[in-house]
């Protein structure tokens, strides 16, 4: 008995002459065996078209394609990571891959990303049934979007901030710990005699005096001086009263947003009736539209707009219009209840098309839109 080696678990019995002095062994069928082993060749490295990938959305579709025809590529896997970096990815203080396997066509969509980052670098490798191929040339394509926390150090203290959560605390931060997004029952508006910064994050902006009063406002703690750009809010559904604008910087400690001509914000006042509405310089138009449960704010400071948006539906809620002397940080006011603020967005190629639809009508600016001195 012969047996090959283990690896091929085949074992073979030989035929012996009568006199022993010959040993045949039949490779026939092996030959044919191996005959019939198709070998696969290491596909080649796809190459990524720069021109065809699009960012748009918070989605990225990559696009590549073979620089040869091969039939017999099973499927792609593209991997991406986040970084500030332009060019080449680097080794030092990179973000790991994030692997999509198994993909067939040669393109590939991500979508409902946050872009925090300003780049993500991109590659792809092609396999077969058999073997990976070696990855293609790394590509880095920008995402850059306006991020940004609230700013906890000059809040108002009767609200209690976390990095893009704010809710109404009656306490001032002294009484229980509330669970995140549950409702604070009492809807005694007074402030606290004695209240203390829930809170520790440090300010962009530089140390000010906390909102006080019935000025219950937190700012963001970046500002916006050029661009256009775009964020997000949703308030909890039994949010009794909140604001949601931009203002100077100069915003004083006991103002509400949209009563100074330094700030701009629609309000939504769910006490007793609903009611929606525009504000600024102490001006309010009364918006009769149903209040989304998403408001998405774009601004174009170099444009002069502040619009205001239903985040599901891109529907036009209202738009100032006006001429921004300074940078403007997003403010929010609330009173009984919770906002969660999106960042990292870009700016909807919906919301884009509608601006370019605004800027086309004439006449359409609102009493409201005041040009700021």
């Amino acid at each position: 008995r012969v047996t090959m080696a283990s690896a091929f678990r085949i074992s073979l019995k030989p035929k012996v002459s009568d006199s022993m002095t010959h040993l045949m062994v039949d490779f026939a069928l092996e030959r044919r065996m191996l005959q019939a082993v198709k070998f696969l060749p290491v596909p080649k490295a796809p190459e990524i078209d720069l021109a065809a990938c699009l960012v748009a959305d918070n989605c990225i579709t990559v696009s590549w394609r073979m620089p040869e025809e091969d039939s017999r590529i099973d499927h792609f896997v593209l991997e991406y990571r986040k970084t500030n970096f332009d060019g080449l990815p680097r080794v030092k203080d990179e973000q790991r891959w994030e692997l999509i396997d198994y993909i067939k066509a040669t393109e590939y969509t991500l979508s409902g990303l946050k872009f925090d980052t300003k780049y993500m670098n991109f590659r792809v490798q092609a396999c077969n049934k058999a073997v990976a191929g070696e990855y293609s040339d790394p590509v880095t394509l920008e995402t850059k979007a306006f991020v940004f926390s609230l700013d906890s150090t000059s809040s108002h203290l009767n609200l209690k901030v976390e990095d893009t959560y704010v809710e109404w605390d009656p306490t001032g931060g002294k009484g229980q710990e509330k669970i995140k997004g549950k409702e604070n029952k009492s809807r005694s508006g007074a402030p606290s005699p004695k209240r203390t910064s829930v809170t520790t994050r440090s300010s962009a902006r530089g140390s000010r005096d906390h909102f006080t009063g019935e000025s219950y406002t937190v700012l963001g703690d970046t500002a916006v001086e050029s661009g256009q750009h775009y964020w997000e809010v949703r308030a909890q559904k039994d949010c009794k009263s909140y604001s949601v604008g931009v203002t100077y910087r100069t915003l004083g400690k006991f103002d509400q947003l949209g009563k100074t001509n330094s700030s701009w914000c629609i309000h939504i006042n769910n006490w007793l009736q609903t009611t929606f509405s525009a504000k600024h310089n102490n001006k309010t138009k009364t918006l009769d539209i149903p209040v989304p449960d998403r408001i998405g704010v774009y601004c174009d400071f170099d444009g002069g707009q502040l619009a205001f948006y239903n985040a599901n539906s891109k529907e036009l809620l209202h738009i100032f219009r006006t001429k921004f002397t300074q940078p403007l940080l997003p403010g929010f006011m609330i009173w009984c209840g919770g906002l969660t603020v999106s960042t990292g967005l870009q700016v909807p190629s919906a919301v884009k098309t509608l601006q370019k639809s605004e800027n086309g009508l004439s006449g359409s600016t609102s009493s409201l839109n005041n040009i700021a001195q």
